[in-house]
């Protein structure tokens, strides 16, 4: 089904790996379209409740694969054909997407692991916003949802600077969430993805909701919209099991629904 890609479900999650390791999982316009793929179709799968996006091999992702791209080519086409319909896809993922950074995330694949909801990384991991080395602004959504974690001033200077942010330093910025070793790297983001999977995928869904729409909505609009979705998350199969397994004293056995 997929080239570029190697995509798993596996007990709730769904793992999208880049799988282009020769190239350090650069981006190709197939790629684009694979992820793009991949993730609607874990949207729509009930069985899946959290999606992981990993690389293979020693890298993340470097970024957008430089043999693709002829000079004579309209940047901005590339991204209105490729890069904007898959973070929109992510965008609009109700299932919390998890991005495992095993190695470098430069450029675009920067952009990548910053349109997931989680960034947990091996300590080997590095961040670059490479764009600004070839005369390019950030894309791919990438100052849309940088500025948001760490602010417009040190945005600025990741952007227009250019440096390299080794894993320890992202989590300090609130770039990522978690450094784990290299050696239990696997292991931990197992751990993490599974404990995702079992928690009540609805109300996830609908927090995800909730973030976008605080930075677009006025007060009184978020008020009313916060409401709207408590009513959808006060409805589901998973509050009332919350509410029984509280009252029962147990710990609760979320299904998703």
């Amino acid at each position: 089904m997929f080239e570029t890609i190697h995509y798993d479900v596996r007990d709730g999650v769904a793992w999208l790996t880049l799988n282009r390791p020769d190239k350090l999982n650069a981006f190709t316009a197939r790629m684009n379209s694979e992820i793009k793929d991949a993730v609607k179709t874990a949207s729509r799968d009930e069985e899946v409740r959290t999606i992981v996006i990993t690389g293979a091999g020693r890298a993340f992702c470097s970024g957008q694969d430089l043999s693709e791209v002829d000079e004579t080519m309209d940047h901005g086409d590339i991204l209105r054909s490729h890069y904007g319909p898959m973070v929109k896809e992510m965008r609009r993922c109700e299932k919390p997407i998890v991005a495992a950074v095993n190695g470098v995330a430069a450029g675009a694949g920067f952009s990548l692991a910053l349109a997931c909801d989680f960034r947990l990384v091996s300590e080997n991991a590095s961040f670059v916003n490479a764009f600004i080395h070839v005369g390019l602004i950030p894309d791919s959504g990438n100052l849309y949802f940088l500025t948001k974690l760490v602010g417009e001033g040190k945005a600025a200077e990741l952007a227009m600077l250019g440096e390299k942010i080794p894993a320890e330093r992202a989590v300090e910025l609130g770039l990522a969430n978690r450094v784990y070793t290299a050696e239990t790297f696997t292991d931990e983001v197992h751990t993490f993805a599974a404990r995702l999977a079992t928690m009540p995928t609805k109300a996830m869904g609908l927090i995800k909701r909730s973030l976008k729409e605080a930075s677009t909505l006025s007060f009184d609009e978020y008020l009313e919209r916060e409401a709207q979705g408590q009513r959808i998350a006060g409805l589901t199969a998973d509050h009332r099991e919350g509410v029984d397994a509280f009252m029962q004293k147990r710990k609760p056995v979320f299904l998703g629904k």
